[in-house]
C-alpha cells in the first residue's frame, strides 16, 4: 500500500495489525467490525461474507465486515475453526471531533473464549502449555478460564510422551502452547492432528514470573520446582496478554498427582466410551450419559472429571460411597436436594463474566436466583449424617446481604445491554428515582403542549412525535398546512404530512434528552457498583460453587443408583486383589436394550485364583460386552458409584488397560495391525500387578500362525512377568491348552438345534470348540446361497485337515524312536537348565552375545558336532 495514500484511520488499523500479526483483526468502525486485506479474504472465505473495496479494486484493498451486535456468532465460528481474533474497539466518545481512538481490548482464542455462543453447555474449555524444564523432564500447565480451574503435572521417563497425550485427550484441549525447544513438539503435533483436530497450537516464550504466581495462588500451592513455576507463569502471562483482565477467578492451583487417581489412557477412554462415544465423540450412549442426573453445570463438569479420574485409595472411595448410600436410601433428602439445586445457574462462569467485566444485568439476576437457592440446599443437607455431606453443608455460605442488595437493585427482566437503562429497580437510588419522575412528568408536559398547539393553531390532527434521527417534532397533515403558524420551522416533508419544530419544543427536547442520558449513565454507574460488590466476594462464592458441584455429583450418582437398581460395591484391600461380581450387568447396554433382557454374568479374578480369564466363543455372542462390563464396573466402584450387579467386591486397580476392536488409523498411515500392536506394546510396558487388562482378539490383523504366536506370547508375558488381572478373548482355540493354575478357560454358552444356534450370552467355565462364524453370517443376513456354499467349503476344509493330521500321525509312528527322541529338545538338559536360569532383562547386549556364543558351542558339543 502506498504510504502517501494511507488515511489516518487506516494508519490506526495497520498499527494494530502490526501488533497482532497472528490474529484476525476485527476493527470497529461505527456499527460494524471491519476486516481488511488478507484478514478480509480469510474471513470472507470462512464466514461466507462478500468482499468489497473502498477503492473499487478487490485485489489491492479487499475488505468485509459484520454488524457489531451480531459479531459474537461470527467470532465463535472462527474460533471453532482454530483462528484467533483480536478485537479493536473505539475508545472514548465517537461523537467527539477528530479521529476516534481505537485499540485492541482483547484477543479471543479457542482456549480463552468466554462467548455464550461457545459456552452453550457445561463442558470445560481447556488451554494447556507444555514446557521442557530439562532434557526428558516435562511440565504440563493447564486452565479453564471460564471456571477458574488451574492445574499442572510433571512427567519423565520412557512413558512421558504417552502420559502427556493421555492428559491432553482427557481434557479435549482446545488450545495448546509449547515453549521454545520442546523436544516432543513434532510428536505432539502429530497426536493432536489425529485425536484433537480442532486444537489450536502455537509457541510462546518461557519466562519465569514469581510475582504473577503469587498474584494468583496461595504460597502453599505454588510448586517448588523451577520448571513447573516457569510453565505455570508462562501460561498465566499468555492468558493476561490475551484476555486483558485481572483473571482473579484463577486462584486455586491443583497438582495432578498420578498416585492419587487412576490414569486412564487415550485407548481406554475411547474403547470403554466413558465420556465420549466412539461413533461421534458426543456424550450420548456413554457411561457419563447413563450416570448424569446432575442439576447444575458445575456438577456436570465435576461428574465428568470423576469418571475420567477414578480414585485409588479405599478410604476416599468409601467416603463417596457413604454419601451416595445415604442419598440413595433417603428419597426425601435426595428429592429436596434436587429441587433446591434446580434453581442454581453456572456459578463459576457467572463469576468469570463478572471478573472479566463481560457480565450484564441478566447475569446478576442469575446470580441472585442462585444465591436465593443456597439456604434451601443447606436446609436439605441439615439432616445428612455422612461425613462428606455434613462437611459440604457447613461449607455452603448463603450471602444473605449480597442477595438482598441484588434483589432490591435489579429488575426481574432487564435488557441485554447495560448502557441503555431499564435495569435498576425503582426505590433503590433516590437520585435515579428523581430523574425518572421528571422523565415521567415530561410525558404529561408533552401532552399539554400538544393540546395547547391544537387550540392555538386550530389544527385538530396536529400531534407531537419522536424518532432517533430527527428527535421531537410537530406533525401536520397536508390538509392543515395552511393553518401552520409562522413560528413553525419546517424540518421534514413526507408523502402526506409535514414535520416542524418550535423554539419551545427545542428547549423541551434538550431537557428531556438530557434527563434520559443522565438516567442511562446513572444506571450504568449503579450497575458497575453492584458488579464490584460481587467481585469483592468472588473467592468465597467460588468456594461455595465447588461445594455445590460436589453435592450435585454425589446426588447424581445416588439418583442413578436408585433409578437403575444398582448396589453398593464393597471396596477391599486384600493382598490377592479380588474382583468378585455376582450377576453383573453392562451399564450402557442394559439401558439401550428395548425388547431384550440383559443377561447378567459373574466374575471372579484374583492373584490367588484365576488371574487370567481366557474367553473363547463366537462373535456377536457377548465376549466384548462382558469384558467391557467388568472394566466399567471396576471403574464405577472406584469413582464412588454404585454398580449394576447383585453384589460386588472390588479391590482398587491402579490402571485399566483395554485393547478392543479393530480400526485403521488412516491419518497416521497405520494399519489395523500396527494400531493393535502399538496399543498392546503400551499395555505390556505400563501394566502392573495391580492393573486390570482387557484384550480382545489379539493377533487377528496378521496371518493365522503369526497372530496365534503373538497372542500366546502376550498371554505368557502377562502371566509370568506382570501378573495383572486379565480378560483375554480369542478365536484361537489352540490357546485354551494354556489353562492352568492362574489361567482359566471360559466361553460363551451356546445352544444348538440342527443348523439353528442360540447364543445364551452366559460366561461359563470351559473352552469353546467352534467359532460359529457361518451362523453369525446367517444372523447378519448374508444370502442363503453364500452361507450354504460356505458350509460346503468348511466341510471340505475340515475333511482335508483331518486327512492331513492322520497322515502325519502315521508317518510319526513309522519313525525310529531315536529320531523322535532327538526332536524332543533343541538342547541337552545341561544347556537347557542354564538357558532357563538366565535373567535376560538385566543383561547388557555384549553379555547376551557372549552368552549366546558360549551356549551355541556347548550345544554343539552335547550334540556330538564338535
Amino acid at each position: 500500500m502506498d504510504a502517501q495514500n494511507v488515511t489516518p484511520m487506516m494508519q490506526q488499523y495497520l498499527s494494530a495489525k502490526q501488533a497482532h500479526p497472528g490474529e484476525l483483526l476485527f476493527f470497529r468502525l461505527g456499527d460494524f467490525y471491519e476486516m481488511f486485506f488478507e484478514d478480509a479474504k480469510i474471513a470472507a472465505k470462512e464466514l461466507g461474507l462478500t468482499l468489497t473495496s473502498r477503492s473499487g479494486d478487490l485485489d489491492k484493498s479487499p475488505m468485509c465486515g459484520v454488524p457489531y451486535h451480531a459479531a459474537d456468532s461470527y467470532i465463535a465460528r472462527l474460533v471453532a475453526k482454530g483462528f484467533k481474533v483480536a478485537i479493536a474497539e473505539q475508545i472514548g466518545d465517537p461523537k467527539a471531533k477528530g479521529l476516534t481512538h481505537r485499540e485492541v481490548v482483547k484477543v479471543i482464542t479457542p482456549g480463552t473464549t468466554l462467548s455464550d455462543e461457545v459456552l452453550r453447555d457445561a463442558s470445560n474449555i481447556y488451554i494447556a502449555l507444555l514446557h521442557e524444564s530439562a532434557p526428558g523432564k516435562f511440565v504440563l500447565a493447564g486452565a479453564d478460564i471460564s471456571t477458574g480451574e488451574a492445574f499442572y503435572a510433571a512427567y519423565a521417563g520412557e512413558n512421558a510422551a504417552q502420559q502427556i497425550f493421555d492428559e491432553l485427550y482427557r481434557r479435549m484441549t482446545a488450545e495448546l502452547l509449547m515453549t521454545g525447544g520442546f523436544s516432543l513438539a513434532d510428536d505432539v503435533r502429530e497426536f493432536a492432528a489425529q485425536r484433537l483436530p480442532h486444537c489450536a497450537i502455537s509457541s510462546v516464550e518461557a519466562t519465569a514470573d514469581t510475582e504473577l504466581l503469587a498474584q494468583h495462588f496461595p504460597a502453599e500451592e505454588i510448586p517448588a520446582d523451577g520448571g513447573a513455576q516457569t510453565a505455570i507463569a508462562a501460561l498465566l502471562r499468555y492468558l493476561h496478554d490475551t484476555v486483558m483482565a485481572d483473571l482473579s477467578q484463577i486462584n486455586r492451583l491443583a497438582f495432578l498427582d498420578a498416585a492419587g487417581t487412576m490414569q486412564l489412557d487415550t485407548y481406554t477412554l475411547r474403547n470403554l466410551e466413558i465420556t465420549r462415544s466412539l461413533r461421534d465423540g458426543s456424550k450420548k450412549n456413554t457411561l457419563f450419559d447413563v450416570l448424569d442426573f446432575t442439576r447444575t453445570p458445575m456438577g456436570t463438569r465435576l461428574l465428568k472429571s470423576w469418571l475420567e479420574h477414578p480414585l485409588l485409595t479405599p478410604h476416599r472411595i468409601d467416603a463417596r460411597l457413604d454419601a451416595v448410600a445415604e442419598l440413595a436410601e433417603k428419597p426425601s433428602l435426595r428429592s429436596g436436594l434436587r429441587e433446591a439445586l434446580r434453581s442454581i445457574y453456572d456459578f463459576e462462569r457467572l463469576l468469570t463474566r463478572i471478573e472479566t467485566l463481560a457480565a450484564n444485568a441478566r447475569d446478576l439476576v442469575a446470580l441472585r436466583v442462585s444465591l436465593a437457592a443456597l439456604p434451601m440446599v443447606r436446609t436439605a443437607l441439615g439432616t445428612a449424617e455422612s461425613r462428606l455431606l455434613t462437611h459440604f453443608a457447613g461449607a455452603i455460605l448463603t450471602f444473605d446481604e449480597l442477595r438482598d442488595v441484588l434483589e432490591r437493585a435489579i429488575v426481574d427482566e432487564p435488557g441485554i445491554s447495560v448502557r441503555e437503562g431499564g435495569i435498576i429497580r425503582e426505590g433503590y437510588d433516590a437520585a435515579l428515582d428523581d430523574l425518572h419522575r421528571f422523565s415521567h412528568d415530561s410525558k404529561a408536559l408533552l401532552q399539554e403542549m400538544e393540546e395547547r398547539e391544537r387550540e392555538r393553531t386550530g389544527i385538530k390532527t396536529l400531534k407531537i412525535g419522536y424518532n432517533k434521527v430527527f428527535g421531537y417534532y410537530i406533525e401536520v397533515r397536508h390538509s392543515g398546512r395552511d393553518q401552520v403558524p409562522a413560528d413553525y420551522i419546517r424540518k421534514q416533508t413526507l408523502a402526506n404530512t409535514e414535520r416542524f419544530i418550535t423554539e419551545e419544543l427545542k428547549d423541551f427536547e434538550a431537557k428531556i434528552l438530557g434527563a434520559q442520558e443522565k438516567i442511562t449513565a446513572l444506571e450504568y454507574h449503579l450497575f458497575t457498583e453492584l458488579r464490584e460488590r460481587v467481585r469483592e466476594q468472588l473467592v468465597p462464592i467460588q468456594n461455595v460453587a465447588r461445594a455445590i458441584a460436589r453435592v450435585d455429583a454425589l446426588q447424581s450418582l445416588a439418583e442413578a443408583a436408585a433409578a437403575y437398581r444398582y448396589v453398593r460395591p464393597k471396596i477391599c484391600t486384600a493382598a490377592d486383589g479380588e474382583i468378585i461380581i455376582r450377576d453383573g450387568r453392562h451399564p450402557l447396554v442394559e439401558r439401550i436394550l428395548q425388547r431384550e433382557i440383559f443377561v447378567p454374568n459373574d466374575t471372579h479374578l484374583s492373584h490367588g485364583g484365576a488371574e487370567t480369564m481366557l474367553i473363547t466363543g463366537p462373535n456377536m455372542a457377548g465376549k466384548s460386552t462382558y469384558m467391557r462390563q467388568v472394566a466399567l464396573l471396576t471403574l464405577m466402584a472406584q469413582v464412588g458409584s454404585f454398580v449394576p450387579a447383585r453384589s460386588a467386591q472390588i479391590a482398587p486397580v491402579d490402571r485399566i488397560f483395554t485393547r478392543i476392536g479393530a480400526s485403521d488409523d488412516l491419518v497416521s498411515g497405520q494399519s489395523t495391525f500396527m494400531v493393535e500392536m502399538n496399543e498392546v506394546a503400551q499395555i505390556l510396558r505400563e501394566a502392573t500387578r495391580d492393573s486390570l487388562v482387557i484384550l480382545d482378539e489379539i493377533g487377528r490383523g496378521t496371518s493365522t500362525f503369526d497372530g496365534m504366536s503373538i497372542a500366546r506370547a502376550v498371554v505368557e508375558f502377562i502371566d509370568t512377568r506382570i501378573h495383572a488381572k486379565t480378560l483375554f478373548a480369542t478365536h484361537y482355540h489352540e490357546l485354551t491348552e494354556m489353562a492352568g493354575e492362574r489361567i482359566r478357560n471360559y466361553c460363551i454358552a451356546v445352544r444348538e438345534k440342527g443348523k439353528r444356534v442360540a447364543f445364551l450370552r452366559r460366561i461359563i467355565p470351559g473352552a469353546a470348540d467352534k467359532s460359529y462364524g457361518i451362523h453369525v453370517a446367517r444372523l447378519a443376513g448374508l444370502p442363503p446361497r453364500v452361507t450354504e456354499r460356505a458350509e460346503e467349503i468348511l466341510h471340505a476344509l475340515e475333511q482335508k485337515a483331518a486327512a492331513t493330521a492322520a497322515a502325519e500321525e502315521e508317518t510319526a509312528a513309522r519313525q525310529e524312536p531315536e529320531q523322535t527322541e532327538g526332536m524332543a529338545s533343541l538342547f541337552a538338559d545341561g544347556t537347557l537348565d542354564e538357558l532357563r536360569a538366565l535373567d535376560i532383562m538385566t543383561m547388557t547386549p555384549l553379555e547376551a552375545l557372549n552368552t549366546l556364543y558360549r551356549l551355541q558351542e556347548q550345544a554343539r558339543k552335547e550334540a556330538g558336532e564338535a
